[in-house]
């Protein structure tokens, strides 16, 4: 399937009334995809702004690269993952940021391109992969799976039903021709029920979370906001599936606080070095349907 990077952006006033960037703000988009986050929150800024924008896709970065051009030396590609972002601001000279953004979704782009392999509703080969020239492809991944591991992957990050009875059928069905072959296998191994979505949703779901790393991945790019982000440093984090909302609410909470130990006076015993502007997260309401189950949460650093 041709044509150019296509990805329609989720909450996407959400996050940038929720920076409330000063117009000399220096920001990073960790996930540019097809940067409309980046375009809206650029045209916020003044002419001493810049954006960093970080994608691991080659596509991504060259068509986005076109959508800003406008805005000249504002905008700086990064082609990295966002887990390398305190490496890579070392490298760009950057010390700390002022607004950090995660729409750790994959871009409608990625879905629709047939030969990227992570949709099953056409034929594909089985890669998955979000870098598509590194790494091993989700096939490779198969390949070197054995029953026990396969079947821990499809419950931990699919919350498959009867994963091994899907990891066994997967297993003998190998090699996959195509997507479409190991969705069939998927659905024969764990038939669809009336209403439900197709069989295959959570399984390849599980593969591609495994392939990328992506819960991994997360956790690192978590892990450097001590370092990254300044005082008043805002992050807006949009997650897709509860693993990710759980990782990402469980460190905001921490971080800012909530339900932490106190003291014999109800005193917190650590202090807070974030809070949340609010506590629950915000949910898309504009109808597309890949955003429905969206979650936006939003740390601001103290």
């Amino acid at each position: 399937m041709g044509g150019g990077f296509s990805h329609r952006t989720v909450l996407l006033h959400e996050v940038v009334d929720s920076l409330n960037l000063a117009p000399d703000a220096v920001v990073v988009d960790c996930t540019l995809g097809g940067g409309g986050h980046s375009e809206a929150i650029l045209e916020k800024l003044g002419p001493e702004g810049r954006l960093f924008g970080f994608d691991r896709d080659g596509e991504a970065l060259a068509a986005a690269g076109e959508r800003l051009e406008r805005f000249g030396e504002r905008f700086v590609p990064v082609r990295a993952s966002f887990s390398s972002i305190r490496e890579e601001l070392n490298r760009l000279g950057i010390e700390r940021i002022d607004g950090l953004v995660a729409d750790l979704g994959v871009s409608s782009h990625q879905l629709d391109r047939d030969e990227r392999g992570f949709s099953f509703r056409r034929s594909g080969p089985v890669d998955m992969r979000m870098n598509s020239s590194m790494g091993e492809t989700a096939a490779e991944f198969l390949e070197r799976m054995d029953l026990d591991s396969l079947a821990t992957v499809l419950g931990k990050y699919g919350e498959v039903h009867r994963p091994y009875r899907v990891a066994r059928a997967i297993l003998a069905g190998r090699p996959y021709a195509d997507t479409v072959a190991l969705a069939d296998v998927i659905a024969a191994a764990a038939p669809q029920k009336p209403g439900r979505t197709h069989p295959a949703t959570r399984a390849f779901q599980a593969i591609r979370i495994a392939v990328n790393d992506e819960l991994g991945e997360l956790e690192t790019l978590l892990g450097s906001f001590p370092s990254v982000l300044s005082s008043g440093g805002k992050a807006a984090i949009i997650s897709f599936h509860s693993l990710e909302d759980r990782l990402v609410k469980r460190q905001f909470f921490s971080w800012a606080g909530v339900n932490g130990e106190k003291d014999a006076y109800g005193h917190l015993i650590e202090a807070p070095v974030a809070k949340l502007p609010r506590k629950k997260a915000i949910q898309s309401t504009d109808g597309n349907p890949r955003a429905r189950s969206a979650r936006l949460r939003i740390l601001e650093w103290v």
